[in-house]
This record gives C-alpha cells, structure tokens and sequence, in this order.
C-alpha cells in the first residue's frame, strides 16, 4: 500500500512559510535573493527554504554573548528561571501544529510522531519547571565539632548542543530546558538540514523570555558544517558540549573536549536488540517490533536492528513481521493513513541497500522489503519498504548500525546465548526481552544481563520518557539526558565547610602548630 501522490514542493514551501510566520521567525532570515542555505524536504527532495546564514551569529560572537548574559542568569533564583521555561512550554503548546508541521517537512515524520516529538519538548518543560525548586544539595556529618559540611550545585556556564535531524527538536528541548534552569546559556548547532524548526523554537523561546523579563539570548542558534561544530567543542568558554550524533562522530568530540578539561554529553550510535522468548506473548511482540523498526523509517537511535527469537517461536515471529511489513502504508507522510515516511536522503538509502547485500552475501536471507517505492511520484525522494532480514550468525554487518529500516532476525537455543548475541555489539543504548517468565525478565535485567542504558520488558526499544535519564553504554557515548538526576551534568558540585566553632580544628584529628 502506499500513498498515489506526493504533495508538491510548493505546497510544502506554503506549509513551512505558514508554521514560521505563525512562530514569529525574522522573515529576514528567510529571504536571501543572492544565495544562502538551501533547506530540502524529504518528501520530495526538493527546496521549501532558504536561510540567510549570515543573519544569524558566528561561533565565536555567539559564546560571547552567551558568556556575558551567563553572568546575569547565573545570579537569577533559579524558581525565577523557572518562569523562563514554564512560559516556553505553554508557546510551544499554544504552536505545536506549527512546530509539528516543520519536523514533517524537515525529517520526513509522520504526523503523529512530529506531534510527539512536541510533546517531549512541553513535558520536559514541565519536568524542568519543577526542578527549578528541586536542585537540591546536601548536609553531611561533619568530624570536626562546631563545622557543618555541605555539598550545593551551582551553574556551570555556557552549553553548546549539537542536535541531528532525526529529532531535531525534541533533544535540544531536553538539553535546554535543563541547562536554563540550572543557569546556564545555550549555544544550538541544530542539523543541517533542520534549521527551520530551529529558528521557530528560538522565536518561540525569545518571544519568552521577552514575556517574563528574561536576559535577550540566552539561547542562540548558529548554522553551519562541521566547521561550526569544531568552533563550539574548541572553545574554551563552554564547559559542556552535548552532542547527538554518530559514533564517528563522538570519536571526534569527546578528545578534543577533554583535551581542554570539558564536559560532554554524548549520545551516539544505536544497534538496538530485542529478545523473544518461548513464553513470550507474540502478537504483543510483533506489533512492538513493527513500529520500533519501521518507525521514523528507521531512523531513531532507539530503532529496533537485531531481534533475538528463540528457535521454538522464530518462524511464528519471521512470519508475523513479515505480514505486518507488507501492510504498512508507505509515502507522503501528510497523506492520511501513512505509517512510514521518507528517508533523509539517498545516502541514507544506499546504506540499507549496502547492508542488506552484505547480509545476504554473509549467508543471510532477504524475507521481504528493501525495494525502493514512489520513484515516479517522486523521482528525487527516498521511499523504502522496511526490509527483514534472517541470518545464521551475527557477523560484521549485524553488529554495526545501519541507520534505516533494516531488521535482522537471530536465532537461540538459551537465555545465556541470547544474552550474549544481545551485548556482543559496540553500542549499548537500548533494548528488550518479550517473556511471561518472571525469572527471565528479572535475569535481564540483572548486572549479567542487557548492557544498555535503557533495558525494557515487553516493550519495544523506541520510545522514552522523560521522567527517566536517557542514555547509552560503550559506543553510545555514556552521556545522558533529560530525567532523573541528569540536571547534575549542567550544574557544577561545591564541597563546602563552615567552621562556626570558633577555633581552628583540623580534619583526621591533624595537629600543626605549638
């Protein structure tokens, strides 16, 4: 099944000029009659934008800016910063169609998920909101008599984030709406190829802070390559770079970062693995598999790649994914009943295609998938049918990511190998076991089972919420995100003693002196 027509690129320019208008971008930013940055769709490959780069700050003019308004804001209550953010989170829910419609025609989403994608950004505003009373220290038993000893958190300063296409605003939420309340400015180098709902989330955010009395720019927005990038991880003023992205990628910031003594966050390379047992409720698990590997086309960081299904239950389990990927609407993701949009590019497309042939040449089996759809409809766009994929062993090109939708099927004997397949890959972010078996669930997630950072029981790998720290082990990068105790990563620690006693009383009991 798939969708008859494409909406045209004009159209779509309409719907992107509509949602920024409706956000309050600069109309200057978006008219550049001698050239600028050229913002493609997805969808049909073609222009629906253009940026005038010039228009927005430089690196370096953007960390100072950022330094000098840290002054102001570090010295704000941080329950008044907390105004900031809660008036964000009620904009971005007075404009979220708008913002929606501009991560469809950006990333290619459908709609439901664009409108997730929204949500994240209002809960974690919410979430950050009541953390602006809640950053709580602590007071410990000082050894020394009339001494209190304490610990409180302090804004660390400047963060640059590094945000990718596949959610292009949703983790800058995560990161900002964090890093403002606890103090600290924010530089942003959205993606490339999203600098559209980055310009409307910043006029949303100065339109804010403007509402409450907030300092001007204390988020900015700078636009460019890897060059840009390279400014911001170099530069010694921003103690924090939160970086999204490949694991090629982190291989390159996190030394240069640590070589200057900074911080990052690193949230990286995804090969995500399910487990499938005899126990397990199937339909359950082939309905959760289905969206956690054809979802956003395959391109989230929590995508489903490898499920483990135990030998009794693997040709039910081949079976039922199989059907449910033939029947998955496939094309314009504004069409009504669309399941699965676009890919990004051609790049993105070639990589599935060079994955599967290396699978098949490996000894594995294409069940179905992996042909590309609407080349007519839209000759300079990337529809592909999710591809299933069976494979005797889990060799070279099952271990690395392939960021599309390509599902490879394993087989095991036991709990021990199919916990072994499921960490015996680079990355570590996400996973799942679908089991009724309480003992296997609990071995799962037990120190000798999964090795992620995120490790779910009958529930696919895509999906988080923000109440919970969002992250990865080994190659994933090790950062994390958003909930639970996270905001400590844009905050600084300060180990502090008051000696009220009135004479001089050193620790472990150390005289010095007459």
């Amino acid at each position: 099944m798939s969708s008859p027509t494409i909406t045209t690129t004009d159209d779509l320019a309409a719907r992107a000029a509509a949602a920024l208008d409706a956000c309050g971008v600069d109309a200057a930013l978006r008219t550049t009659p001698g050239g600028g940055h050229a913002v493609r769709t997805p969808i049909t490959g073609g222009a629906i934008a253009t940026v005038d780069a010039t228009r927005l700050p430089a690196p370096g003019p953007a960390v100072t800016h950022a330094a000098e308004v840290f002054a102001t804001w570090r010295a704000t209550p941080a329950p008044v910063r907390g105004r900031l953010v809660k008036r964000l989170g009620e904009l971005l829910n007075t404009h979220r169609a708008d913002l929606g419609a501009l991560v469809t025609l950006e990333a290619g989403k459908i709609p439901s998920e664009s409108d997730g994608e929204v949500q994240e950004m209002i809960d974690v505003c919410d979430l950050a909101v009541g953390l602006s009373r809640q950053l709580h220290g602590r007071t410990m038993a000082s050894e020394r008599p009339g001494h209190r000893l304490s610990e409180t958190w302090q804004p660390l300063g400047p963060v640059a984030v590094i945000t990718a296409f596949n959610f292009p605003v949703a983790v800058w939420a995560w990161n900002t709406a964090l890093a403002l309340v606890c103090g600290d400015p924010v530089v942003w180098k959205p993606s490339e190829r999203t600098p559209l709902t980055a310009l409307a989330s910043c006029a949303l955010l100065a339109r804010a802070a403007d509402d409450v009395g907030a300092p001007a720019g204390l988020v900015q927005v700078v636009l460019g390559g890897a060059e840009t990038g390279r400014a911001l991880v170099d530069d010694v003023r921003i103690p924090l770079v939160s970086a999204t992205g490949s694991t090629a990628m982190g291989r390159l910031v996190a030394p240069r970062v640590a070589a200057r003594f900074g911080r990052t966050i690193l949230e990286l390379g995804g090969n995500n693995a399910a487990v499938v047992t005899p126990s397990a409720d199937l339909d359950l698990a082939v309905e959760a598999a289905t969206f956690a590997a054809a979802g956003t086309a395959g391109q989230r960081c929590t995508t489903l790649r490898r499920l483990i299904v135990h030998e009794d239950v693997a040709d039910a389990v081949v079976d039922g994914i199989a059907a449910r990927f033939a029947q998955l609407p496939i094309g314009d993701p504004f069409a009504q009943g669309t399941l699965v949009g676009p890919l990004i590019d051609g790049t993105s497309e070639e990589r599935v295609h060079d994955a599967i042939a290396r699978s098949l040449a490996d000894g594995g089996t294409l069940v179905s998938g992996g042909t590309r759809r609407l080349q007519d409809a839209a000759p300079d766009a990337h529809y592909l049918e999710p591809a299933l994929v069976t494979m005797p062993a889990q060799t070279a090109v099952v271990r690395e990511e392939t960021f599309g939708p390509l599902l490879t099927v394993l087989r095991y004997r036991d709990l021990d190998e199919a916990i072994a397949l499921h960490n015996d890959v680079p990355q570590g972010l996400s996973s799942g076991i679908f089991t009724r078996d309480q003992a296997e669930a609990e071995r799962f997630l037990s120190a000798e089972g999964a090795d992620c950072g995120i490790v779910n029981v009958n529930a696919g790998t895509s999906g988080a919420e923000i109440g919970g720290a969002f992250g990865g082990e080994k190659e994933t990068g090790g950062g994390r995100e958003c909930g639970s105790d996270a905001w400590k990563g844009y905050m600084r620690r300060m180990t502090s003693t008051v000696n009220y006693s009135g004479r001089v009383a050193l620790a472990q009991d150390v005289e010095f002196g007459g």
